[in-house]
């Protein structure tokens, strides 16, 4: 059984020690109690939860790691989003205590199985308020609706964000030639009985196959990965492949990065 060397409590917020002395034994998998409670402080009141890992030195700026979750996970409890360990997005968190990697994730919760853009706006302007971020490196991740809700904040700011990670998604092919040079790493199961590998729902959007040739044909250089006899719930195999959270980590922007609270206020 692996135990942690310690688990620090700040305010709402707790944080999971990360074992680094010789001898000492891995940190414990994130769990859902490690997470605090927020709610955006705008009138929209999102509620999300967070936590960062430790290894902050120096007073350096830390990444953030947005995740979207499907619709199934709709609500305002604050919780629901956490199901399934974030299905499976916890792996991220759980590689960052591992590696002793400083971080903030956080998981926001949405209502009617859609994902605004100025609803994770606000998410990220909040958490910028309560922890250091680097406004170079935010990333946002989803799967299902909520790969749908990545790919619609991408296009509605595209020199924002650092990379995106949609999983077992769908978006209109409109819209995607101002990200094609957004670092994108996209998931899908070749046999999704959900979310049709290039069809979609069969409307305006369409699935993860269809939007990488699409991209790949603007000259784009998308990371995809199809698992051949995957469903639609690939997640916690995807969120667990080794190399994504440091090919996540490395993606920083090239240029000054967007300032997310003159944005909400626009």
């Amino acid at each position: 059984m692996r135990e942690p060397c310690a688990v620090i409590a700040s305010g709402a917020l707790l944080l999971a020690a990360v074992c680094c002395a010789a001898g000492s034994v891995p940190a414990r998998p994130l769990e859902d109690n490690a997470l605090g409670k927020y709610w955006t402080a705008d009138a929209q009141q999102v509620p999300y939860r967070a936590v960062q890992t430790p290894g902050r030195r120096d007073g350096e700026l830390l990444p953030l790691i947005v995740f979207l979750a499907g619709d199934g996970q709709d609500g305002t409890d604050n919780q629901a989003q956490l199901d399934g360990r974030g299905n499976g997005s916890f792996e991220l968190v759980d590689a960052a205590l591992a590696g002793d990697i400083p971080l903030v994730y956080a998981a926001p919760q949405t209502t009617g199985g859609y994902w605004p853009p100025r609803r994770v706006l606000a998410v990220i302007v909040d958490a910028m308020r309560h922890w250091p971020i680097d406004a170079r490196r935010i990333y946002l991740t989803g799967l299902s609706d909520g790969a749908t809700g990545v790919w619609d904040a991408l296009k509605t700011w595209p020199a924002c964000f650092a990379a995106g990670v949609p999983m077992s998604g769908m978006t209109e092919l409109a819209g995607l030639a101002p990200i094609r040079d957004v670092p994108q790493w996209i998931f899908h199961g070749g046999k999704d009985n959900d979310t049709d590998i290039e069809t979609g729902y069969g409307g305006a959007m369409v699935g993860s196959r269809a939007v990488v040739r699409a991209l790949r044909a603007m000259g784009a250089t998308p990371r995809y990965t199809e698992y051949p006899d995957g469903d639609h719930v690939i997640w916690p195999r995807a969120y667990g492949e080794r190399t994504l959270l440091p090919w996540l980590l490395d993606q920083r922007l090239p240029g000054r990065p967007c300032d997310f609270a003159a944005l909400q206020e626009h």
